[in-house]
């Protein structure tokens, strides 16, 4: 997918029941094919059940509970999407702080599809470009950030997308984000 290497970059998805399983799944798979170590966190136990476009779809395996999550113990973090997903996501406390910690350290995240109402949760959405689902069009111009319809945004520390269309320019996207932040933070110091 990238020739980007982010061997042993350990990123973060958070997720919980309802999530749009490709969302989570296809850009999983090019950051583990592009060497970083993914994470799935979710306030739930063992496992989260994936929402396949308009019906329930594939249990998904559970890495590490939320309450024992440490942002600090991850470098980037993925947000997928699906309806039901970010909304249950951002009415659980731990969560949008999970995802705040992220903004406030200057860590690279990616969001798609319904992911950004987890950024305007977190209060990081002001002042940005952000694309996502149409209907969050009106959320994403309250919260104080101009709403893109492009396949990717790219602002900063954050890299958005509209839809499951978009998986293939999207994580090219956070691969060549999480890679650059990468980099920024290795350089030697002047």
């Amino acid at each position: 997918m990238s020739n980007q290497d982010l061997q042993g970059l350990r990123v973060a998805i958070i997720a919980t029941d309802g999530v749009e399983q490709v969302e989570l799944l296809k850009p999983r798979e090019a950051l583990d094919q592009a060497g970083a170590k993914t994470t799935v966190i979710s306030p739930k136990g063992d496992k989260i059940r994936g929402w396949n476009h308009t019906d329930w779809g594939v249990d998904i395996k559970v890495d590490l509970p939320l309450n024992r999550a440490r942002p600090e113990d991850f470098d980037a973090l993925h947000i997928p999407g699906g309806v039901i997903n970010p909304d249950k996501l951002r009415m659980i406390p731990e969560a949008v702080n999970f995802v705040k910690a992220f903004f406030d350290a200057g860590k690279p995240v990616g969001a798609i599809c319904h992911g950004p109402w987890l950024v305007i949760e977190a209060g990081a959405a002001r002042g940005r470009r952000i694309a996502s689902w149409p209907s969050l069009k009106t959320d994403v111009s309250n919260a104080g950030a101009d709403w893109r319809d492009e396949p990717v945004v790219n602002d900063g520390n954050l890299v958005t997308s509209r839809n499951p269309d978009d998986i293939p320019q999207y994580s090219r996207g956070i691969i060549e984000l999480f890679s650059k932040m990468r980099a920024k933070v290795k350089q030697p110091a002047a």
